[in-house]
């Protein structure tokens, strides 16, 4: 029993530090990119993505629920990925990104 308890105490720690470690390295990205001058860009190319792993994170929740394993209103990753998304959306002042229709000069 010690054993198993101890197994799962060094996965639990493994897995903590992996995520600490992934945050810090994001983070550090951000600030590089930020003191470049590149984040919108970077904030241009990364909401396309962000958008659809959501999509696809809210197809394959449905789907479960349809299937009958319903787990409530999502998982974890994809509460993350939509808030990503929001977040990628807003130009830093709170407001949505207008965009242009590049066919017929529209703005949705």
């Amino acid at each position: 029993m010690e054993r198993v308890l101890n197994l799962l105490l060094i996965r639990f720690g493994l897995i903590a530090g992996g995520l600490v470690a992934l945050g810090l390295l994001v983070f550090a990205v951000a600030l590089v990119l930020r003191r470049r001058g590149k984040l919108g860009a970077a904030r241009r190319y990364a909401a396309p993505a962000a958008h659809a792993v959501s999509r696809y994170l809210d197809d394959r929740s449905a789907a479960r629920s349809r299937g009958g394993m319903s787990r409530g209103s999502g998982s974890v990753a994809g509460a993350v990925v939509r808030a990503a998304a929001r977040r990628l959306d807003d130009d830093g002042s709170g407001q949505r990104q207008r965009e242009r229709n590049p066919g017929r000069g529209e703005v949705r």
